[in-house]
């Protein structure tokens, strides 16, 4: 293996090691607050979502990329979760209870 090789092997290893923290890194803290399963919406308490220029937190409705989700969580559940602005509104495109 030349050095090039060595290096491009090295590189995608350490990527490989840091990808679950640079996904975490995305992830936004929330609570809970409403859940609407008929219109496929949820309610949360959030700190700031800075992919989609939010410098504070807040409460406010999203949108579920998939309403399954919606069945995962009840009122106050702590959450982490990763939002983004689509046409229909922000959406919550990921979503697991917190630890």
């Amino acid at each position: 293996m030349n050095k090039f090789s060595q290096t491009l092997a090295a590189v995608m290893f350490v990527t490989a090691l840091h990808a679950p923290a640079i996904a975490q890194a995305d992830m936004v803290q929330g609570e809970v607050r409403k859940i609407d399963e008929s219109a496929g919406k949820i309610t949360l308490k959030h700190g700031p979502i800075k992919n989609l220029g939010m410098d504070q937190g807040m409460t406010m409705v999203f949108r579920v990329k998939d309403p399954a989700m919606l069945k995962q969580v009840k009122v106050g559940d702590k959450v982490q979760f990763e939002a983004e602005e689509a046409t229909s509104g922000y959406t919550v495109t990921k979503m697991q209870k917190s630890k």
